[in-house]
């Protein structure tokens, strides 16, 4: 790559550091160099020759598109959702999974930015707030899974309330002794899901059972083990994610538990899957495709502050009486 930098400084007449600096979009260049530059990339069809054209125009026609966990399909569908979307619109979507991690999510906020992508759809993540805005910024960002405070915009649903409707389904058919398996502690989707259980239990007079998890099949599979090895285990579970009342109903069928004789499971986020489990999963519906939409439309209108919510609503199936 090198040597075609440097036949690219040749045939611009400029040095190479000069070239670097357009297609890191760092540094001063006056727009006559800049457009040289731009011209003798064209002319050698050196490759990154639309993003420095974007960097003259200032629309390079690409979004970048951060999610916590790609093997999670909820995050999988809005992607899938977003990205539909801005093909649509004519725009390519830069895909970037930080699998929950914060380094990564830093990592790959400054290599967008490097990237003169024109914003940033940000589905779920760890950071706070203030650092999440602080890396994003000055690019416009619409959060999906997340509610801020700031003057960005977002898409949310009212988790607590999904929570609560959830927990209310394991009470309504007479379940005595309601677990919940938790998400990941700094995701602000799974913190809202713990709180809506907490109030309902609360409100019924029960005690509260609660089991850190992960959003991941394994992590449900190992609490349900734990749980049901247990003097007392539960009658009702309430996972914070489909992926986990998954594992939860695999632990189960290995240990004889019967579903929902013996306990019932509900899920949250309506995955395709959640049709195929044995027993066919209740849980509560997320419409994961329709949110990806609704953020790369607030993206390309370029609205601030806007706040799209969606209503959370029970899905049931055979895992709860």
């Amino acid at each position: 790559m090198s040597n075609t930098i440097k036949e690219v400084a040749k045939l611009a007449g400029v040095s190479v550091s000069t070239v670097s600096r357009v297609i890191n979009n760092s540094g001063y260049v006056g727009e006559k160099t800049r457009k040289k530059i731009v011209d003798a990339m064209d002319t050698l069809s050196f490759e990154p020759s639309s993003i420095a054209r974007g960097l003259v125009s200032g629309k390079t026609s690409t979004i970048g598109l951060l999610l916590p966990d790609v093997s999670n399909p909820f995050f999988a569908e809005v992607a899938r959702g977003t990205e539909e979307a801005a093909i649509e619109s004519g725009f390519t979507v830069i895909l970037c999974n930080s699998n929950w991690d914060l380094e990564r999510e830093r990592m790959y906020l400054n290599v967008l930015k490097g990237r003169a992508v024109e914003g940033v759809i940000v589905i779920g993540n760890r950071s706070a707030e203030r650092d999440l805005i602080g890396a994003v910024s000055p690019l416009p960002c619409v959060f999906v899974d997340r509610k801020v405070s700031s003057d960005q915009s977002y898409i949310w649903i009212d988790h607590e309330k999904g929570a609560s409707i959830a927990t209310e389904k394991l009470l309504s058919i007479g379940c005595e002794h309601i677990a919940h398996v938790t998400g990941p502690r700094k995701s602000t989707s799974a913190r809202s899901r713990l709180s809506g259980y907490l109030k309902t239990m609360k409100q019924s007079g029960m005690e509260p059972s609660v089991v850190p998890g992960n959003f991941r099949f394994a992590g449900g599979y190992e609490a349900a083990k734990a749980l049901f090895l247990k003097d007392n285990p539960p009658d009702g579970i309430f996972a914070a994610n489909d992926m986990m009342a998954i594992g939860i109903i695999q632990a189960a069928n290995e240990l004889g538990v019967s579903i929902p004789n013996d306990v019932s499971i509900v899920g949250y986020d309506d995955i395709d899957m959640a049709k195929c489990t044995s027993p066919a999963l209740t849980t509560i519906r997320q419409p994961a495709n329709e949110m990806g939409r609704a953020a790369f439309s607030l993206f390309k209108n370029r609205v601030s502050e806007m706040k799209i919510e969606f209503d959370a609503r029970l899905v049931e199936r055979k895992s709860t009486k």
